[in-house]
């Protein structure tokens, strides 16, 4: 296949068509060329893409960006369309926090959807979950032992629970309540786990069997956010990325079979903070973006060399949620009474500002971005917010939308609202505000810290909605 065939291939296939299809981007490694098509499958070490014009067409994996091949790993030999997309890492394969759920129920019941099962062993924390080949990856805090713990998706059984740490509750504010806030990610029939206090393991995912580990305190010098280390961790090819902060190592790059160390952002950025990384391809290379507290910094993937920063001074506190990147553009916010903004990333990876305002400040729940809309919750509730201009394009804020976490499906916004475990399923649409019904989580956690309030993302896959109240994890079906 030549260089432009996948530009050639998308103009063939009519731009104009792309609102048609529920697609992903993908990008030719050598060209850069981009088109938009839902995957279908992959056999013989070639991917089966569906254009937008309906059109399938057989693509060479090796010949697409290291995104799309890890994208299509996570898949398996099905597609979405065939309903057995995996969830393989925080906010899903893509990044995007968007269910490859093409559909899912117009509307809830009273008193919601059914419930499948409650785990009630998951241990102490705010761990989210992964989930691949029907098996559930998250983590807890049992008696003092940091835990991965494996689910059967279908029964809600334990098929093994791995101890890679201690967990004493000192060392991190844990007035929240203990317990790990970071997600595991799945790579390659493997798991990587990030514990508050800086413990970095990799697992078979088989068996729970430790592979490696390692501390970003005492390894790498790391100095974490007050609440722990909260990131999940970033796996990109043969490489595993993590953000230790301090004053010696900003972000490292360690070989994710074995844990030694590729590369170090020797930088003081701060303590960690609490996002995640995010990978971007432009300008002919791979970046890495990490968010910390005063600073965004665009790393270079062969090195970890920084290529570009752009400041954020109303940072303070906590800076939480991850950036959204999209074609050259990065969207940050976060809460304390900070805002948000979008700079933009020049061909000679220079930075300006587009816009910068206070509308969206989100605290921990995350933003997702569809079209050119993001939304999120910020003090005023669940926004709706223009993507190019920054501007408010509708509120909603009731006692069961105060503040919470949200992912979307099937072109809906599943919310949770942090203080009382209402879950909301709401229109994902600019046009306004539409609920199509909620129910209240229960039973809900009899062990959380007064404190602390129902802060893990929810995740729907193959039809189940999953929910997590520190040791309680839920699973619904919202199958239409």
């Amino acid at each position: 296949m030549k260089r432009s065939s996948l530009y050639a291939v998308a103009l063939l296939a009519g731009i104009g068509m792309l609102s048609q299809l529920e697609a992903r981007t993908w990008t030719d490694a050598k060209s850069g060329k981009k088109i938009e098509a839902e995957f279908v499958k992959t056999s013989g070490g070639k991917v089966t893409l569906k254009l937008v014009s309906g059109k399938t067409v057989p693509l060479d994996i090796t010949r697409l960006s290291q995104a799309d091949q890890d994208f299509i790993k996570s898949q398996g030999s099905g597609g979405s369309s065939a309903g057995a997309s995996g969830w393989p890492q925080w906010r899903g394969a893509d990044g995007k926090n968007i269910s490859p759920d093409k559909a899912i129920s117009k509307s809830w019941p009273e008193g919601g959807p059914k419930s499948l099962w409650v785990y009630k062993d998951a241990g102490q924390g705010y761990s989210g979950p992964s989930i691949v080949n029907g098996t559930l990856y998250t983590m807890g805090s049992r008696d003092g032992k940091l835990m991965v713990i494996a689910l059967n998706v279908e029964s809600g059984e334990e098929v093994w629970a791995s101890q890679i740490g201690g967990d004493d509750e000192t060392g991190y504010n844990a007035s929240w309540g203990g317990g790990p806030r970071s997600t595991p990610t799945w790579n390659d029939g493997h798991v990587y786990a990030l514990g508050p206090k800086g413990t970095l393991a990799c697992l078979n995912a088989e068996d729970g069997k430790t592979v490696w580990d390692k501390n970003l305190s005492s390894d790498f010098g790391g100095k974490a956010g007050g609440w722990g280390y909260s990131e999940s961790p970033f796996v990109d090819g043969d490489l595993v990325i993590v953000a230790p902060g301090g004053s010696k190592s900003a972000v490292v790059a360690l070989n994710k079979k074995t844990g030694k160390t590729k590369w170090e952002t020797e930088t003081d950025a701060g303590k960690a903070e609490y996002a995640s990384m995010v990978p971007a391809d432009l300008n002919g290379g791979r970046q890495y973006i990490r968010f910390f507290q005063t600073k965004v910094l665009g790393l270079d993937s062969t090195n970890g060399k920084i290529l570009w920063e752009s400041e954020w001074p109303r940072g303070k506190t906590a800076v939480i949620p991850t950036p959204i990147y999209d074609n050259q553009e990065v969207y940050i916010t976060s809460g304390y009474g900070a805002g948000g903004k979008m700079f933009k990333i020049g061909s000679d990876n220079s930075v300006s500002d587009v816009w910068d305002n206070k509308v969206m400040q989100n605290h921990h729940g995350g933003v997702i971005k569809i079209d050119d809309h993001v939304y999120g919750f910020s003090n005023k509730g669940l926004i709706c917010q223009d993507w190019k201009t920054g501007e408010e394009v509708w509120a909603q804020k009731d006692r069961t939308l105060m503040k919470g976490a949200i992912t979307v499906a099937g072109g809906k916004i599943i919310c949770v609202n942090e203080g009382d475990g209402t879950i909301s399923l709401v229109e994902a649409s600019p046009k306004g505000f539409e609920s199509h019904g909620s129910f209240k989580l229960e039973p809900q956690s009899e062990n959380r810290n007064p404190k602390g309030r129902i802060w893990t993302h929810p995740v729907v896959l193959n039809g189940k909605l999953y929910l997590r109240d520190q040791e309680l994890i839920h699973c619904y079906d919202v199958s239409p």
